[in-house]
C-alpha cells in the first residue's frame, strides 16, 4: 500500500500504476467468488486454476482474479477468460486443468463448459453474446466480475475515487446536491424518495453535526442485491457515502449490515481500512477541509430493522422498533442529529452520476424513474440471478428476455414484486413498465427489487398466506394494526386454505388490509397487506374456489387437494409420471395405452404433474 494521498496528481499517478499492473499479464482468468458461487465451490475452483497455471509454468503470463457476484447465480461457479470474454459455467475444480490446457495453451474452447442456447442448443462462447447479459444495462454492476473486491488498487484502476476527487476539488456541497437532484435518483430501498431532496433536507437541518448512514440490512425473502454489491464493489458504496457526507456536511458515517452476510461484512471492513490508509477516510481528505470517519455495525437479523427509524434505534443500542414521524431522520435521526439514510444501491449510483453528469443519468429510465434498477430474479424462471435494467423496462423483458422464460412445460402465473410487502401481478400485466408509479397503480411496489416468479402450479391464496406469516412473525408489535391486524389476516387465510373459509372472509380481509395499510406506524406495516390485496384483486376466483367449491385449483393446499387424473387423448405413455410417483399410483405400460392414476393411493404430492412433459396430468379434471 502506498502513502496517504493528498492531491489529485497523486491519485492519478496511483491509478496509472495499478492500471499498468492489471495490463501487465497476457491473460486473466476471473472466477466468481460471491456467496452463491462460493457455495458451489468457487474458492476451490480458483485455487485449482492457480495450481494448474503453476504446473504449466504460466503464472507469470496469466493470473487468476477472484471477483464478486457476476449475476448469473444459477450457473455458477463462473469462470471467464479475458480479454477474449470466454465464459464457462458450472466449473468444478477438476475442470481447471482442461481450461488451462485448452483455453490458455491451445487457445481453444472447452465445449461442455459453455452455455447452450435454450432454443437452438448451440454453444455460446462469449460473455457478451449471452442473452442474460445482453438484455441488461449495467451501471451499478459495471465492475462486478472485473475487479477483485478486496483490492482498492483494482477499484482505482477503473476510475475509483475519481468521483470523490471531483466532488471535493471541483464542486461545492450545494452543487453536489443539485447534481443528484437533476439526475433524478430516487432511493432504491423501496420508498423511492428523491435522493437529492433527502440530502438537501439533511443539509438544511439545524445543527453543525450531521451523520450519514447506509442501510445494508437487506431482509426480504429472495433478495440479495445489496449483499452482492457490498461483496463485489464495496468501494463504490463507500465512495457514494463519502460524497453524500461532503454534500450534507457530515463528518461521521455508519454502515448497518446484517451479521448473516459475513463476506459482505469482511469486504466492507477491508474497504474502509484500505480507504483510510490511502487518505480517503480521515482528516483532510485529498488535502481539503473535509474530514470523515466510517463505522460498521452488524445487525442481528431483525426484519423490522430495515425500516429507517428502527435501524437508527438499533445503532443507538436500543431495541430496533419504529418511531412516529415527524420528526424525520433528516431533522432528528441518530442520537437526535440530522441524519441522511440511503440504502446500498442508492449510494452505489452516486459516483457514476458525479463522474458522468446528471444529464447522462437522467437520460436513462422514465420521466419520473431515472437510471437503472437491480432486481434479484428468483423462482420458476430459467435464469435465476441478479439483473440490472433501465427503469421502465417491462416485466416481460425481465422475465422472458433476460430471465429466459418459464421452465419447460410450465406457464407463467404471477410475479411477486417488492418482497414480503409487495404485490402479485398476473400474466396480463407483463407489459407494465417496472417503475415506481406504474407498479403502484397495479397494486405492487418496487421495494428493494425482489422478483419471485410463480408458475401455474402456485396457489395464490397460499402465497398470500406465506407472506403474511412472514410479516406477522417479523413484526415488532409496537403498533396495534401490525400486532393484531396482520395475524388476524394470516389466520383468515389459514382457514381458507384449510377448507374452513366463508365468503364473508373476503370482505373481512379487504377491510383489515385497508385498515392496516392506513394506520400502521411504519412503512413495513403499511405495505404488509399488499400480498392480500393484490391476490384478491387479480385472483379472487382462486379464493372463491377454496371457499365455495372447497377445492384448491393448484392442488397445493393439502386439505383441499384435487384428484389427479390423466387425459387419455394427451398421454403418450412415456412413463415419466410413473417414474416420478413415490407411491406407484401412476400406472401403465411404457409405449402402450394411456396411463391412469389410482386415486385411493395418490397422496397429491404433485410429482406426476411436474414430471409430465405433455401436460396430460390434470388436477380435478375427469379423465
Amino acid at each position: 500500500m502506498t502513502e496517504r494521498i493528498t492531491t489529485r496528481e497523486q491519485l492519478d499517478a496511483l491509478r496509472a500504476q495499478h492500471l499498468e499492473r492489471l495490463n501487465a499479464v497476457e491473460r486473466r482468468i476471473t472466477v466468481c467468488n460471491g456467496t452463491g458461487c462460493r457455495a458451489c465451490g468457487g474458492v476451490e475452483v480458483k485455487e485449482a486454476l492457480v495450481a494448474a497455471l503453476e504446473a504449466h509454468d504460466l503464472s507469470e503470463r496469466v493470473d487468476v482474479m477472484p471477483t464478486g457476484c457476476q449475476g448469473y447465480c444459477q450457473r455458477g461457479p463462473l469462470v471467464t477468460i479475458e480479454p477474449s470474454g470466454i465464459l464457462y459455467h458450472g466449473v468444478k475444480p477438476e475442470d481447471a486443468e482442461r481450461i488451462v490446457r485448452e483455453s490458455i495453451e491451445k487457445d481453444s474452447l472447452v465445449d461442455d463448459l459453455l452455455l447452450a442456447d435454450p432454443v437452438t442448443g448451440e454453444r455460446i462462447p462469449h460473455h457478451d453474446e449471452i442473452r442474460f447479459y445482453t438484455g441488461q444495462q449495467r451501471i451499478v454492476f459495471a465492475l462486478n466480475g472485473k475487479i477483485d473486491p478486496t483490492s482498492i488498487g483494482d477499484y482505482l484502476a477503473h476510475d475509483g475515487y475519481l468521483a470523490l476527487a471531483k466532488a471535493l476539488l471541483e464542486m461545492t456541497p450545494e452543487s453536489i446536491v443539485d447534481e443528484v437532484l437533476r439526475a433524478g435518483l430516487r432511493g432504491r430501498g423501496g420508498a423511492g424518495f428523491p435522493t437529492g431532496r433527502k440530502w438537501k433536507l439533511t443539509r438544511d437541518a439545524a445543527g453543525d453535526r450531521k451523520i450519514v448512514v447506509c442501510n445494508a440490512d437487506e431482509g426480504d425473502p429472495g433478495a440479495f442485491m445489496d449483499r452482492s454489491l457490498i461483496e463485489a464493489t464495496p468501494h463504490a458504496v463507500l465512495e457514494g457515502m463519502l460524497i453524500a457526507a461532503r454534500a450534507i456536511g457530515a463528518c461521521e458515517a455508519h454502515i448497518y449490515v446484517r451479521a448473516e452476510y459475513p463476506l459482505a461484512v469482511e469486504h466492507i471492513r477491508r474497504a474502509i481500512e484500505d480507504a483510510r490508509t490511502l487518505g480517503f477516510i480521515g482528516e483532510g481528505v485529498l488535502g481539503t477541509d473535509f474530514s470523515i470517519d466510517v463505522h460498521v455495525m452488524e445487525g442481528a437479523g431483525a426484519f423490522v430493522c430495515g425500516e429507517e427509524t428502527a435501524l437508527l434505534q438499533s445503532i443507538e443500542g436500543q431495541r430496533g422498533m419504529p418511531r412516529p414521524r415527524p420528526p424525520f431522520p433528516a431533522q432528528s435521526g441518530l442520537w437526535g442529529l440530522p441524519t441522511n439514510l440511503n440504502n446500498v444501491e442508492t449510494y452505489a449510483n452516486v459516483p457514476p452520476i458525479v463522474l458522468q453528469g446528471a444529464d447522462w443519468y437522467a437520460g436513462i429510465g422514465t420521466e419520473t424513474s431515472k437510471g437503472t434498477k437491480i432486481f434479484s430474479l428468483t423462482g420458476k424462471v430459467i435464469n435465476n440471478g441478479l439483473v440490472e435494467v433501465p427503469m421502465g423496462t417491462t416485466l416481460r423483458h425481465i422475465l422472458f428476455e433476460v430471465g429466459g422464460g418459464m421452465r419447460e412445460g410450465r406457464a407463467f402465473k404471477a410475479a411477486q414484486l417488492g418482497g414480503p410487502s409487495g404485490g402479485c401481478l398476473p400474466a396480463d400485466l407483463l407489459d407494465v413498465p417496472v417503475d415506481y408509479e406504474s407498479l403502484g397503480e397495479h397494486g405492487a411496489i418496487m421495494g428493494s427489487g425482489g422478483v419471485i416468479v410463480l408458475d401455474d402450479t402456485a396457489c395464490m391464496v397460499s402465497v398470500a398466506r406465506y407472506f403474511l406469516e412472514f410479516t406477522a412473525s417479523e413484526s415488532c408489535g409496537k403498533c396495534l394494526p401490525c400486532r393484531v391486524g396482520i395475524p388476524t389476516m394470516r389466520d383468515i387465510l389459514a382457514r381458507i386454505t384449510e377448507g374452513k373459509g366463508e365468503l364473508d372472509d373476503l370482505d373481512r380481509l379487504r377491510e383489515l388490509a385497508e385498515l392496516v395499510k392506513t394506520s400502521a406506524l411504519c412503512g413495513l406495516g403499511q405495505t404488509a397487506p399488499n400480498p392480500v390485496l393484490s391476490t384478491l384483486r387479480y385472483f379472487e376466483d382462486e379464493y372463491r374456489a377454496h371457499i365455495v367449491d372447497r377445492v384448491c385449483p393448484s392442488g397445493v393446499c393439502e386439505a383441499l387437494a384435487t384428484p389427479y387424473t390423466i387425459d387419455p387423448d394427451v398421454c403418450k405413455a412415456c412413463d415419466a409420471c410413473a417414474k416420478a410417483c413415490p407411491t406407484g399410483s401412476a400406472r401403465g405400460t411404457p409405449g402402450d395405452s394411456p396411463y391412469t392414476i389410482d386415486e385411493a393411493s395418490c397422496i397429491r404430492c404433485d410429482a406426476c404433474f411436474q414430471a409430465c412433459p405433455f401436460g396430460a396430468v390434470r388436477k380435478g379434471v375427469p379423465a
